[in-house]
């Protein structure tokens, strides 16, 4: 099983490239726009096969118990599903106020209506590649 260092601050897959003599990895601009990763600093960087396991032992969020949808994800593709729901922690807001949780693979969740520090079960709404987009679960009224 893979360690991964509580230092991490992102993972996504990129493919190496020739330019100019020199081999370059390309950051997906959600990375800097969602602010796992800024462009001013120095970043020490792990390189994993794509043929590896090691993809697969990240480790999983946990899964709220009304999770709906498949239990297990490609890891090549979102690591959620539409429908799901799940509990997340909002650890910054967003450019329109939303707030912003990241679950495996640093995966982002945006979450109209919540802000840093909320720990909310979430619906998951729509999922992109890089993005889901996710509204607060109905409370319990056995709760209030």
């Amino acid at each position: 099983m893979v360690e991964i260092s509580d230092s991490l601050c992102s993972l996504f897959t990129a493919k190496i490239k020739e330019e100019d003599g020199t081999f370059v990895i390309e950051i997906p601009s959600s990375e800097i726009k969602h602010g796992a990763l800024t462009g001013d600093e120095m970043y020490r960087i792990a390189l994993l096969d794509s043929s590896s396991e090691a993809e697969s032992t990240s480790p999983q969020a946990p899964r709220h118990p009304a999770s709906q949808g498949s239990t297990s994800h490609d890891s090549s593709g979102p690591p959620v599903d539409e429908g799901e729901v799940r509990d997340v922690t909002i650890e910054t807001v967003g450019d329109q106020g939303d707030g912003i949780a990241k679950v495996e693979r640093g995966y982002v969740v945006i979450v109209p209506g919540a802000h840093p520090g909320d720990e909310p079960t979430v619906e998951i709404e729509q999922v992109q590649e890089n993005v889901a987009f996710a509204s607060i679960a109905d409370s319990d009224p056995r709760a209030l």
